[in-house]
């Protein structure tokens, strides 16, 4: 299995898979149409960086969109662009217990987009697979997780 990052940059649209940095930034690649792009560090999402709040704890996005699999059996879920009532209570079905108060209408559409981006792409069993693998207790204890953002970053990156 490739091992790799799937990123969100600030001001376009859709995923990108990384695939390597530079002096000034990131070089990326459309899951969408393949074409890659240069992007500066700022602006910069990991999908797997990402949690979303519920009442009890954070939970990863990748564990959402498992979740969402899971339901879906691994394939398309409702569409994005689905109105603001259908959209929640989609999400409610998946994950009941999300913050109301801190996970808004805007941030359910990203995860549902994002979510059918990664089918659409073929990689999302894939994706799902190595995050798995990379939060079992048994990685955990082979490899240490490194700190790469401060306790601010990783505020911010949470939904």
């Amino acid at each position: 299995m490739t091992a790799y990052r799937i990123i969100s940059i600030s001001g376009k649209s859709g995923l990108f898979k990384l695939l390597t940095s530079t002096k000034s930034g990131i070089i990326a690649e459309s899951l969408t149409d393949q074409k890659r792009v240069m992007a500066p560090f700022t602006g910069i999402s990991a999908l797997d960086e990402i949690a979303i709040y519920t009442y009890d704890e954070e939970i990863p996005l990748w564990e959402v969109f498992k979740k969402i699999a899971e339901k879906e059996n691994y394939k398309k879920t409702i569409s994005h662009k689905a109105g603001k009532n259908k959209l929640e209570a989609y999400f409610k079905e998946v994950l009941p217990d999300f913050d109301e108060e801190r996970v808004y209408a805007s941030h359910i559409k990203k995860i549902i987009q994002w979510y059918n981006l990664l089918e659409d792409a073929g990689i999302l069993k894939e994706f799902l697979t190595q995050k798995e693998k990379e939060n079992s207790p048994e990685e955990q204890e082979n490899s240490p997780e490194e700190q790469e953002n401060s306790p601010e970053e990783q505020e911010n990156k949470k939904i």
